[in-house]
């Protein structure tokens, strides 16, 4: 009697930097599902299975290529599992549409990341004052008029503070992406 030969190796557990991809591209993940589906309900439940499957295939992803891309993949498979599911529906997008909203989506999502990592290095530029204000407005619970208080400073003189210090975040962000889209 022959016994078949199974491999004893248990599976390894994902890496940390794996976990902190998985986890810092949840939400944006679900926004792509969401935008999808649109049904909340669905979109939940289609997130848990892509999350099943990521995790199972963890193995697969190569470290140091788009693991958003690669995760959005997967998210693609399990909203055309979804919509398989419900197809006896009424309304339903073609899959068409479907495809060119999640890809619409995908590509809003990668601009939102490096508007965030240009806002991130612009604010580094400030001047430490200029930062410390700016930090101190957009904390949660902050206004200005507060804040003028604090400093006792007259708001408007504040609000022409912020404005100014806005217009330069913005204008080192669009040179910023700018210089990206060239790279």
């Amino acid at each position: 009697m022959s016994q078949s030969v199974e491999n004893d190796e248990k599976p390894t557990a994902p890496s940390e930097e794996f976990i902190h991809l998985f986890t810092r591209h949840q939400r944006q993940l679900y926004l792509l599902i969401l935008a999808q589906l649109g049904r909340l309900q669905e979109a939940e439940e289609a997130l848990q299975e892509t999350n099943v499957v990521i995790l199972s295939k963890h193995h697969q992803f190569v470290p140091g290529t788009n693991f958003f891309a690669w995760a959005a993949q997967v998210a693609h498979y399990e909203v055309l599992k979804s919509r398989q599911r419900r197809q006896r529906d009424r309304l339903r997008f073609s899959d068409e549409f479907v495809d060119a909203v999640a890809s619409e989506v995908e590509s809003q999502v990668n601009d939102l990341d490096l508007r965030r990592e240009a806002l991130q290095d612009c604010l580094g530029k400030l001047r430490e004052k200029d930062r410390e204000l700016i930090r101190k407005r957009y904390q949660p619970g902050a206004s200005g008029r507060d804040e003028a208080e604090n400093l006792g400073r007259p708001a408007n003189s504040l609000y022409q503070s912020i404005g100014r210090i806005r217009r330069s975040l913005y204008e080192c962000i669009r040179r910023r992406m700018a210089s990206e889209s060239y790279t």
